[in-house]
């Protein structure tokens, strides 16, 4: 191998291994109360102003998706847009979410992955109350401005069953 080859293949194995150099604990710390505080602001944004207040947190790129109920929900920005300002605000009169054991793991200065159990009291258009638990994940991006979340997996529990 000659010397510029070995220098080429150097440069594009350092690019690989090593990009991303590990945060400090004050770094660490700063993503982590940042995300914790955008969770904090999820959860009270969509219970003053409904459901469509979950727009404000998604991601609009490409790159955006979302899980629920073990199946793609929404394959980008666009599909997830459209559906949260159409059916959901049309049938989900009123929602109260709220967080518990909110886990944020920061990955880099600009990503951090979180998990937390989420508990939701809805009121339907027609009259219908619903609560649902269970377990969240996302993806959060800091974009230059605001953590919005790049893409999420929303797992309700299944209803119990009544006693016989």
């Amino acid at each position: 191998m000659t010397p510029c080859c070995a220098f080429t293949m150097m440069m594009l194995l350092g690019r690989c291994t090593g990009s991303n150099p590990p945060l400090s604990a004050v770094e660490s710390s700063a993503v982590k109360d940042s995300v914790t505080q955008m969770a904090g602001h999820i959860s009270t944004d969509v219970s003053t102003h409904g459901p469509a207040a979950w727009i404000n947190y998604f991601e609009n790129n490409a790159g955006f998706f979302m899980g629920s109920d073990g199946a793609l929900a929404f394959r980008d920005y666009p599909s997830a847009k459209s559906f949260t300002l159409g059916p959901v605000v049309k049938n989900f009169k009123k929602i109260r979410l709220s967080w518990k054991n909110l886990r944020v793991d920061p990955l880099t200065a600009t990503y951090a992955s979180l998990g937390a159990d989420f508990h939701e009291d809805i009121n339907m258009a027609n009259g219908q109350n619903l609560t649902i638990d269970g377990y969240f994940t996302a993806t959060a991006h800091f974009d230059g401005s605001r953590w919005k979340l790049r893409n999420m997996n929303w797992a309700p529990k299944a209803p119990e069953k009544p006693a016989h």
